[in-house]
């Protein structure tokens, strides 16, 4: 099949492109910086907002990976009105089968930046096309870099009562490769990771992982989606789940040596290998980045 990625080059597209490939599949990637093809993926320069670029995109697809997500702070700018442009000329040019990425959660606690995720769901389960929707947890690499963001303060707000499922981006590439493999659902599907664990055990772990030390100083996020998170709203136990901990994401254990070569050469999931490209230049929809509008240059 012919695949179209949104969001190619954020947190989970640099671990899908490569997961469909292996699938056999040919990968047409959007983006909004412009970029020669490579390693047999042909991209495409488009914008969602105004449009310009996802007409030729979405030309002789056989189905969509849309994964471009405004973030956190993006304002709902790609989750709803991008995802309204793209579904208005998918449709125009045949009828691919649509997954989109969404939030475990958004359909219980729409609230914050969930809104927009859910009313990017229902512009997806009404736009006439075939469509899967696969809603996440939180990935290890989107909390790695967060908890990132506080390594130089003294101590570290922690709300203990704080329960986080994280999955690894590696095992969501391969769950959504199989899902476009097997062709349309037509119904929403949760994956997460293999455990729940509060704030405190995540950002223990990671201090240990990361060599600092730092004390945690017990605080209670305010607000309805910290409320709903609580309350396991935010949670799955839909199976199957990812495997890798974040204990043994952040700590691998050590690899056992085999007599087969192969693979005792191919990268885990959580080698440096494997995880999507880091270029602060880069300006592009991804998975967590969020929506920054073009400049003129």
């Amino acid at each position: 099949m012919r695949i179209l990625v949104t969001g190619a080059t954020g947190t989970l597209g640099g671990a899908l492109v490569p997961a469909l490939l292996k699938a056999g599949h040919e990968v047409r990637a959007l983006s909004r910086a412009k970029r020669e093809d490579r390693g047999n993926v042909e991209w495409i320069w488009g914008d969602l907002i105004s449009g310009k670029g996802v007409e030729e995109a979405v030309r002789d697809v056989d189905a969509i990976a849309h994964l471009a997500t405004s973030g956190r702070k993006g304002r709902g700018a790609v989750d709803v009105p991008g995802t309204r442009t793209l579904l208005l000329l998918a449709r125009q040019a045949g009828r691919p089968h649509v997954l989109f990425t969404s939030m475990v959660g958004a359909d219980r606690a729409a609230h914050g930046y969930l809104r927009h995720k859910l009313e990017a769901e229902r512009l997806v389960t009404e736009c006439g096309l075939d469509w899967t929707i696969l809603r996440l947890t939180p990935f290890h690499q989107w909390l790695h870099h967060r908890l990132g963001g506080f390594a130089s303060l003294p101590a570290l707000p922690v709300d203990r009562s704080l329960p986080w499922q994280p999955v690894h981006t590696g095992e969501v590439a391969a769950r959504a490769a199989a899902l476009l493999s097997a062709g349309p659902e037509g119904r929403e599907i949760e994956f997460g990771g293999p455990e729940a664990i509060d704030t405190e055990a995540l950002v223990q772990t990671w201090l240990r992982a990361a060599g600092l030390r730092r004390p945690c100083v017990p605080v209670r996020y305010p607000g309805r989606l910290y409320a709903a998170q609580r309350a396991g709203l935010l949670l799955t136990d839909a199976l199957p789940q990812g495997e890798i901990t974040w204990h043994d994401y952040l700590l691998p254990p050590e690899a056992i040596l085999s007599d087969d070569f192969a693979s005792e050469h191919t990268a885990s999931p959580t080698s440096p290998a494997t995880q999507p490209e880091q270029d602060p230049d880069l300006r592009v929809y991804g998975g967590d980045e969020g929506y920054e509008r073009p400049t003129r240059s």
